[in-house]
């Protein structure tokens, strides 16, 4: 039987954290249950590591941020 792994947001897709929205992730790789993610105004950042449940799409329409 083959693992078919399904994950939620693909690679290249920007993304923002729960705990930090106003924050823009690229979702760089999906490996064992584990979103692997680059800062995405500062690429020299190292990655940063989100479960699927602690990342949001990108363009939800009510996350709580004030524009100014």
């Amino acid at each position: 039987m083959d693992l078919i792994t399904v994950n939620k947001f693909k690679e290249g897709e920007v993304v923002r954290a729960k705990l930090n929205p106003a924050l823009k992730l690229i979702e760089r790789r999906y490996v064992d249950r584990i979103y692997y993610c680059k800062i995405h105004e500062d690429h020299t950042r190292k990655e940063v590591l989100y479960f699927e449940r602690e990342l949001i799409p990108h363009d939800i329409n009510n996350i709580g941020l004030k524009y100014f």
